[in-house]
């Protein structure tokens, strides 16, 4: 009974934990740190994103494996103190060598948290016998998540504004440290984890390896919402440029970053009410890519602010909250033990379908802000159309 409570006590805390490990103060204003006090071009900076995903990729099933072997909060406690590195490691100076490295250390705090928190939350619910709240779960984490981005964005755009860009990005540690307090009081869950522990860790990495591949659902959830996120996510990269364009003043990004977030917040919440205004999940799953696919080509098209900044909060309420519905419907056909490694393995595929996505994007926004965005909404609506997911694998 003890041990139920505790687990209770995991979800408020991983609602904590997800705010406060969200407040990014670079939100709103990455693409000036990068390009004006980096000194470095908009490719560099896609350059730079490719390099933090490739180190992703080559990391997500590895570190999967440590969380399934070791535990998720060992897991993720370790991947917050290496963001934390990577943040400092940032501001030491501005040479695009020195955020190789910082990116470096980015990728295995990512690495080292993603699948395992996300495995963290939901073994806790199947210990409390409550797996079947995971949606609106994983709805109110990924909104806690958005919550931080969107106190942190108009906050980090001041302190760039009064301060200096740089200061935006070494504060980001003070909030992460915090997290990993939280972190260290969140109590493991034990569903699945004797047998995990009984393996070694390769073998563990194996059986993993091995069950996703064997899986057809999985795949297909995996490869969709892989290739869709990859599209949608460029809009973080490429809306700053977009407002850059449009003469902006810096002073407004990080405001328009919050009307940004709290879109995605609200989707994140309304789930169930859009997939029954839609029709069907599967409905709702094609609308919210072709939806975005069209803003895309709007916004390389239109070259009036507030047609762009519509555009923009829309593509990214609909775009960036598909992850967490694709992540919900996944959970349900991976057992505990394997969870953290299948979930790190599925998000290699999304990393390396973002290396190349960031890469070939980066160059054709570069080349031609206009047409590259005309041509990722085509990309996305007619990736939307051939998809193989049906209404059967989405289950709640």
């Amino acid at each position: 009974m003890a041990l139920e409570v505790n687990l209770k006590d995991n979800i408020w805390k991983m609602y904590a934990f997800s705010f406060i490990s969200s407040l990014h103060f670079t939100g709103g204003v990455l693409i000036p740190f990068f390009t004006e006090w980096g000194k470095i071009s908009f490719f560099q900076v896609m350059i730079l994103q490719a390099f933090f995903l490739v180190f992703v990729f080559l990391l997500e099933t590895p570190t999967g494996a440590v969380a399934d072997k070791y535990g998720r909060k060992v897991s993720v406690g370790l991947g917050i103190l290496s963001t934390m590195v990577g943040a400092i490691i940032y501001v030491i100076y501005p040479s695009f060598y020195l955020f190789l490295f910082a990116e470096f250390m980015w990728a295995i705090g990512s690495a080292l948290i993603s699948g395992a928190d996300e495995s963290l939350v939901y073994d806790t619910l199947r210990g409390i016998k409550k797996e079947n709240k995971s949606k609106k779960v994983f709805g109110r984490i990924g909104s806690c998540k958005l919550a931080g981005y969107m106190v942190a964005a108009p906050i980090g755009s001041l302190i760039a504004a009064y301060l200096g860009i740089q200061y935006a990005m070494l504060l980001i540690a003070v909030p992460l440290f915090f997290a990993f307090l939280i972190i260290l009081n969140v109590e493991e869950p034990k569903v699945g984890r004797k047998k995990a522990e009984k393996r070694s860790y390769f073998e563990t990495l194996k059986q993993g390896w091995k069950y996703f591949g064997n899986h057809k659902i999985l795949k297909i959830l995996a490869f969709d919402g892989a290739v869709t996120s990859a599209l949608a996510f460029f809009i973080i990269w490429v809306y700053q440029y977009k407002l850059q364009a449009l003469n902006v003043p810096l002073a407004y990004f990080g405001f328009i970053h919050l009307l940004l977030v709290a879109g995605q917040i609200f989707v994140l919440n309304s789930f169930s009410f859009f997939e029954k205004v839609a029709g069907s999940k599967k409905r709702y799953l094609l609308l919210s890519a072709i939806i975005p696919g069209l803003l895309f080509i709007l916004l390389g098209l239109t070259l009036n602010v507030y047609l762009s900044i519509f555009s923009i909060i829309i593509i990214s309420a609909l775009g960036l909250t598909r992850k967490t519905l694709f992540s919900n419907y996944m959970h349900k056909f991976i057992p505990s033990d394997k969870r953290a490694v299948v979930i790190s393995t599925i998000a290699m595929i999304s990393s390396f379908t973002m290396v190349v996505n960031d890469l070939v994007m980066g160059f054709l926004v570069k080349w031609n802000l206009k047409y590259g965005l005309i041509l990722l909404g085509l990309f996305i609506i007619v990736f939307s159309l051939v998809s193989r997911v049906k209404e059967e694998h989405l289950r709640d």
